[in-house]
């Protein structure tokens, strides 16, 4: 699941609307990151989100001790990336735990 609470700027923003985002920005927020649970009993996983492009870098973060098992078991990867949408491909198995944030880059 993508969660989309952050700030947008409008097409013609006030200068503090600027200020808000930008200064957003200069703290961290840049608003390119999501959370992602693998899809338990499949061994792929598809994530929507808008800011996902065909040359997009998904960088991942585990979250729970199975979500880094399952990094360090070395078979997970994303095996997709399209316009708004990427996949990952991992063990197949019933654990409904395993958490991941990412970010979108590019």
């Amino acid at each position: 699941m993508t969660d989309f609470n952050f700030r947008r700027l409008q097409p013609a923003p006030s200068p503090r609307e600027v200020a808000e985002v930008v200064n957003g920005l200069l703290d961290g927020r840049a608003n390119n990151t999501g959370t992602v649970t693998l899809t338990a009993n499949q061994a792929t996983t598809s994530v929507t989100d808008y800011r996902a492009g065909p040359q997009s870098v998904i960088l991942l973060t585990p979250l729970t001790a199975n979500a880094a098992a399952e990094v360090g078991a070395g078979g997970m990867y994303i095996s997709a990336r399209a316009k708004q949408s990427f996949t990952l491909t991992h063990a197949n198995n019933a654990q409904t735990d395993r958490d991941f944030a990412y970010i979108v880059v590019g």
